[in-house]
């Protein structure tokens, strides 16, 4: 049974997917990550691709930028094609000063100025947050095996609607209460797991720093740069 927006039929798409936001990054994956995968969907040039790894089924997905495309995909991967978990892989822009350009962030939580928390329940804003066994497995996984050049941080990120916002205050003001990072998708992501009764985490490259002034990653590097985080993030979807 295909959707408006996926090709294929139920069974083609593993229980698991990893995320990205970009397209070239979900084929690079299935070709540098995944065994065995082959090409399942290619409605609107978004191809799904379904492979193993460490034995385990596993599809790749990108989900385009911003809250309302994640939500979109997220929704009928969850409701029409039975997946159970969704990681996202992707990158960031640092907040904090404990992160640098090229460190991991796991999130465990999103912060957001999307309706999507506000939306489902009225007169309630929903803490959007990552599903507990993903989350421990993708942090055990950072915490037993991540090289030592690599800093792995645990906390929340900024789930951002508008990326050409001029709010310094905004920014440091989550600074100030601990927020790690900024991007625009992790809280669609999360509403929709919790929505449709599935499980969701994200991993990040911080690819660009909001503060310290550090070089930003190139597009090939943000293309290519992701090896820690996606072994980060195929541990939660195990977990």
């Amino acid at each position: 049974m295909a959707t408006p927006h996926i090709g294929c039929e139920p069974g083609d798409i593993a229980e698991l997917v990893l995320m990205p936001g970009d397209p070239r990054r979900a084929a690079r994956i299935a070709e540098t990550f995944l065994y065995d995968t082959r090409l399942v969907s290619e409605v609107r040039g978004n191809n799904i691709f379904t492979g193993t790894y460490q034995g385990t089924p596993m599809s790749v997905m990108a989900s385009g930028m911003g809250v309302p495309t994640t939500s979109l995909y997220a929704t009928e991967l969850y409701r029409f094609y039975a997946v159970k978990r969704i990681c996202r892989v992707g990158t960031t822009g640092g907040i904090a000063s404990t992160v640098k350009v090229r460190d991991v962030i796991i999130a465990n939580a999103a912060h957001t100025n999307s309706t999507v928390a506000t939306i489902q329940v009225p007169g309630v804003t929903l803490s959007l947050a990552a599903s507990f066994d993903m989350l421990r497995g993708a942090v055990d996984e950072a915490r037993r095996d991540a090289p030592a050049e690599v800093t792995v941080h645990v906390g929340p990120v900024y789930s951002s609607d508008f990326f050409y916002l001029d709010r310094p205050d905004i920014v440091s003001g989550l600074a100030k209460i601990g927020t790690l990072g900024v991007e625009m998708e992790s809280a669609g992501l999360f509403a929709c797991a919790a929505t449709e009764g599935g499980e969701a985490l994200t991993v990040l490259t911080v690819s660009d720093h909001l503060f310290d002034g550090s070089g930003d990653m190139t597009a090939e590097e943000r293309e290519t740069s992701f090896g820690n985080a996606l072994r980060i993030a195929a541990a939660g979807l195990l977990a």
